[in-house]
């Protein structure tokens, strides 16, 4: 049933984005109304799709309006903006239909095991998560404070999809799979070298710099310093902050902005 309901869907007319909502939707958000309106036509039926293949449910008594799931979706569909046809860029995100929206940070259960053996329970605070194979969960509030944060380079919508684009070739682990000619390289593993050359440095440097800025007080990287927890999430962070501020981006990391140029298909590559 829940297949039918899925090739229901993706026949379905697409549901029309009315003027007044869409322009309110991207409103509180600089980095969407910079867009050119070309780009903002794209986002726009990109956003639709979404919205046709997605299915919202608010958890904690949240009722998720058709003016936040837009707000959701279109940052959503901002990674997605150049990979082709508005039906090939929406296939990047095959792999789950539920979006979870929470009023606000979740906790979540964690355990771990240290260098003894012994296993620690703990609570974790979410702003955000990307599940293999499932759904993503979301803070609304944090949704909210995007309007804001963009300037350091911080979108959790963005992050959790970064996550979810990740995890199109197995476990989210910062090697994303690469178009066909990726940066103009022959072969699948040239391209990946060419890829891991760049990331595994800029990680390890990134975190240095962040353990660095952590214990003994030196300066705080610009990038969100979650990156510094693991590739994967160096990977999400770097994302985020690529899409909202690429400017800066390329400036704090040179050697990154063209990798993903490359990934997203910006054009003039």
């Amino acid at each position: 049933m829940h297949f039918l309901r899925r090739l229901r869907a993706r026949f379905a007319p697409l549901p029309a984005i009315d003027a007044p909502l869409w322009l309110a939707a991207l409103a509180p958000y600089p980095f969407l109304t910079a867009l050119s309106l070309a780009e903002q036509a794209r986002l726009r039926a990109l956003a639709a799709l979404f919205l046709q293949r997605k299915e919202f449910a608010g958890a904690h008594g949240l009722e998720v309006s058709d003016a936040m799931a837009l707000q959701i979706a279109a940052q959503a569909c901002l990674p997605l903006l150049h990979l082709g046809t508005p039906e090939e860029a929406i296939a990047w995100y095959d792999d789950f239909v539920g979006i979870v929206v929470q009023p606000g940070d979740a906790l979540a259960r964690r355990s771990a095991i240290d260098e003894a053996g012994v296993v620690h329970q703990y609570h974790e605070e979410l702003m955000g998560e990307a599940m293999q194979g499932g759904p993503i969960m979301l803070s609304w509030q944090a949704v909210q404070q995007c309007a804001h944060s963009w300037e350091h380079g911080h979108n959790v919508v963005v992050h959790e999809c970064a996550h979810k684009i990740d995890m199109r070739n197995g476990r989210a682990d910062g090697y994303p799979p690469l178009p066909a000619g990726f940066m103009g390289e022959a072969s699948a593993s040239a391209a990946r070298q060419r890829w891991h050359g760049a990331w595994a440095p800029a990680y390890a440097a990134f975190r240095e710099q962040t353990i660095i800025a952590q214990r003994f007080g030196g300066p705080r990287p610009w990038l969100d310093a979650y990156g510094a927890t693991a590739p994967a999430e160096f990977f999400a962070v770097a994302c985020e902050a690529y899409c909202v501020q690429r400017t800066r981006f390329a400036a704090e990391f040179p050697a990154l902005a063209p990798l993903l140029d490359g990934l997203f298909r910006r054009p003039g590559l």
